[in-house]
């Protein structure tokens, strides 16, 4: 059918791919998306809790993660955290900026999807929902996308897929597949900003705690990474910011069979001598407790794990003994290790349903960073998560989707237009080359030739009567 006859394909309705076909159709191509689930964008609904933090001021290779950091500082410097401020006041949505992390005004996610599927209706771009995609090809220079509604045919392809984190949304790792089937190569996915798993039992009095304190994550005695904030404790194990930020290297290396331990600090304002010190003074105190005296630091839920904890580790309760000066400055080493350095080992993370973004995908080394398309397959466009890029908590995975789908749309649209005019190039050769063909030589005429007159005496003769 003709009307699936495009310039541009896109696969996947998501936050790059929503960006792509914008752009793509700006620049005044045919546009069609294709998405697998019943309505596009539906995981930006649930990005920031339903409130969207759609990008971050504060940008660097620090806050990105993948094989060649390198490879998203190219797309930021061609499309930015202030150029997507920028496009989203151009389409109607004011930003409301909290220390560098930037929301739609209204504080609700359904702000940005609606713009952004807005600005789609007004460009005419083609939308195409639920739909099965059984394979992708390329056939003499043009795309072919074979799905449960038929085939789709384009000049170019964009896959926006997602990765394989929050499947209920769409990102069901479909997209590394057709990528496979387009000579690609996948670095495992692996989930990334998700909980932590531990088996101390201790986690089990203090579920629902929200404590303040920094994780280091250790994989075979080795400092990998370390994050501060706030600690939401669970019965089985650890969450929040902080456990989200590290996490992606715990299931990594848990993926490898590697050790994984985290590290807790929940005084991280407080060097651990000052706290020994402070006490040592406390416990002196003979009303004081372990207990009292950690009430007045943390959380009570969490002073009395701790507490049962070092107990337990400690093999009983304190002795009179105890109770003199050496003793008091053993406990209270023994107490400041344990608020200062709880340890954890990790035994799991939460799984992709979990999983705010996916660690791993498509190998960046295959696409080329300031056009995004595939070094391998010519009009193959790559954006947003299906790459091997997750960026921290804060925004900065929104913002790689904006930076990315407008790269990928951008070029896509020249390279359709390109091979417009190189189509339209090679037509009217074959139409003048049909007509030299068709044309019937014109047929020499013979040339006349004319006796050339002697001139006579008897002519003389003539001419002069």
């Amino acid at each position: 059918m003709k009307e699936k006859r495009m310039d541009v394909l896109i696969i996947g309705g998501g936050a790059s791919g929503l960006m792509a076909a914008i752009t793509a159709a700006r620049a005044g191509c045919r546009v069609l998306i294709l998405e697998h689930k019943e309505e596009p964008g539906k995981k930006i609904l649930a990005t920031g809790n339903g409130r969207c933090n759609f990008t971050n001021t504060v940008q660097g290779s620090e806050c990105y993660r993948g094989s060649t950091p390198a490879f998203v500082l190219q797309c930021l410097e061609l499309f930015g955290a202030q150029n997507a401020i920028d496009f989203f006041k151009e389409i109607g949505i004011w930003t409301k900026d909290r220390e560098g992390y930037c929301y739609p005004r209204s504080m609700q996610a359904v702000t940005i999807r609606d713009g952004l599927l807005q600005e789609v209706r007004r460009l005419h771009v083609s939308v195409k929902c639920d739909v099965g995609i059984r394979k992708i090809q390329k056939e003499n220079g043009v795309f072919r996308v074979q799905s449960k509604e038929g085939d789709f045919y384009g000049k170019t392809c964009i896959l926006a897929t997602g990765g394989a984190a929050s499947p209920q949304s769409g990102s069901d790792g479909s997209g590394y597949l057709y990528a496979k089937q387009l000579g690609h190569s996948c670095i495992e996915p692996v989930p990334a900003l998700v909980p932590l798993h531990a088996n101390e039992t201790w986690l089990k009095q203090v579920k629902g705690v929200r404590a303040e304190g920094v994780v280091t994550l250790l994989v075979d005695g080795k400092e990998i990474a370390a994050s501060g904030g706030e600690l939401q404790l669970t019965d089985y194990g650890i969450s929040g910011i902080p456990t989200f930020q590290v996490s992606r290297y715990a299931a990594r290396a848990l993926k490898e069979n590697n050790t994984v331990m985290a590290i807790v600090d929940f005084l991280p304002e407080v060097s651990e001598g000052e706290l020994i010190q402070w006490l040592t003074d406390r416990l002196a105190e003979k009303r004081n407790t372990p207990e009292q005296v950690l009430n007045g630091l943390l959380n009570q839920k969490l002073a009395h794990a701790l507490t049962e904890n070092w107990r337990k580790v400690a093999n009983g309760k304190q002795t009179g003994a105890e109770r003199k000066a050496d003793g008091l400055r053993k406990t209270a080493r023994e107490l400041a290790a344990h608020v200062k350095r709880t340890r954890l080992q990790i035994t799991g993370t939460g799984n992709f349903k979990q999983a705010q973004v996916t660690a791993g995908g498509i190998d960046t080394r295959e696409v080329q960073a300031g056009t995004m398309e595939s070094k391998l397959t010519e009009g193959l466009y790559f954006a947003g998560e299906i790459l091997d890029v997750d960026g921290i908590c804060g925004g900065y995975n929104l913002q790689f989707a904006w930076s990315s789908g407008m790269i990928a749309g951008r070029c896509a649209a020249g390279n359709a237009e390109k091979k417009s005019i190189e189509k339209k190039s090679i037509e009217k050769k074959n139409i003048e080359k049909k007509r030299n063909i068709n044309k019937k030589p014109m047929e020499k005429k013979p040339v006349k030739k004319y006796a050339e007159k002697k001139y006579t005496q008897k002519t003389r003769r003539t001419a002069r009567t």
